[in-house]
């Protein structure tokens, strides 16, 4: 190489050099700093896209995770109110059961008439103001509140599709139906009911309770099954988020192993190239000797 003073090739070579590894070492100081790869599309413009993706549909799986509980709470309540019912409608049952028995005088019969009555009021009740965050799930007849007016639907993915579509509507027109022919106090609560007054209409209450309990069941039935799918939904939508998030994490998450070793390269090689900056910049001078 020819000696030269307007040209200091050495000088020229290290100082682009610097620049190369200023600007590696700044990216590895940047990457610690934030723990990530990609921290603007130039890093890594593809995987920023995939990432990004990646990212949308996780947080629309953490939703759906969340959709998935509420869904499970208000089938839930739902389900625990028809217990209820259930328990009332056995028990009037059990009061007919005992009215029908001839050692009753009507004194007897008139008290097992008034409980009987009072239970009729809390079936009204309990179809009437069964509520999930304010909204009433049923109403008198069925076809009313949340699952009696139509098809409710679950979103349990982050795509529409994800969908789940639980329709009680009839059930629950029919239920309606059924539990308001077992007590006058079901419609018109404080009328002085005579279902089973008499031997001959507790007989015929037993046989209408005892299907009246057939088609109480069916509902919580239907609910249970729902809950059951909910959580196998909920536990598929948690597994496809971890591993969604593993994914999204190797495109995005930096390695500090890596990125620790590659600035103290850096750092190095800066070190080297400031002292080799100066070792040429004494290049002019030593071509002046020459001239001596």
């Amino acid at each position: 190489m020819a000696l030269s003073i307007h040209t200091n090739y050495s000088s020229l070579t290290t100082q682009t050099s610097l620049t190369k590894f200023n600007n590696a070492l700044s990216t590895n100081q940047q990457r610690l700093g934030t723990g990530l790869r990609v921290n603007s599309a130039a890093d890594d413009a593809a995987g920023l896209q995939i990432a990004t993706r990646l990212n949308a549909q996780s947080r629309g799986m953490s939703v759906a995770i969340r959709n998935t509980g509420d869904a499970t709470s208000m089938l839930q309540t739902a389900e625990g109110a028809f217990n209820e019912m259930t328990d009332i409608v056995q028990r009037m049952k059990d009061l007919a059961t005992q009215s029908a028995n001839g050692t009753n005088a009507q004194a007897d019969r008139d008290a097992l008439q008034a409980e009987y009555d009072e239970l009729g009021k809390e079936l009204a009740n309990i179809m009437t103001n069964t509520s999930y965050a304010g909204e009433k799930l049923f109403g008198l007849d069925g076809s009313t509140g949340k699952f009696g007016a139509a098809a409710v639907n679950f979103q349990i993915g982050a795509t529409t599709a994800e969908k789940l579509e639980l329709d009680v509507t009839t059930a629950s027109a029919a239920l309606g139906t059924t539990l308001d022919g077992l007590s006058s106090n079901y419609t018109t609560p404080g009328t002085a009911g005579a279902e089973i007054a008499t031997e001959a209409g507790a007989n015929t209450m037993i046989d209408t309770l005892a299907s009246a309990l057939d088609d109480i069941g069916s509902l919580p039935a239907q609910f249970g099954a729902t809950i059951n799918r909910l959580n196998h939904t909920s536990n598929n939508l948690a597994n496809m988020k971890d591993n969604t998030e593993m994914a999204k994490g190797r495109i995005m998450d930096a390695d500090f192993a890596i990125e620790s070793a590659n600035m103290s390269k850096n750092s190095m090689l800066m070190q080297s190239g400031i002292s080799m900056l100066k070792q040429a910049g004494q290049m002019p001078g030593m071509v002046m000797g020459l001239l001596g």
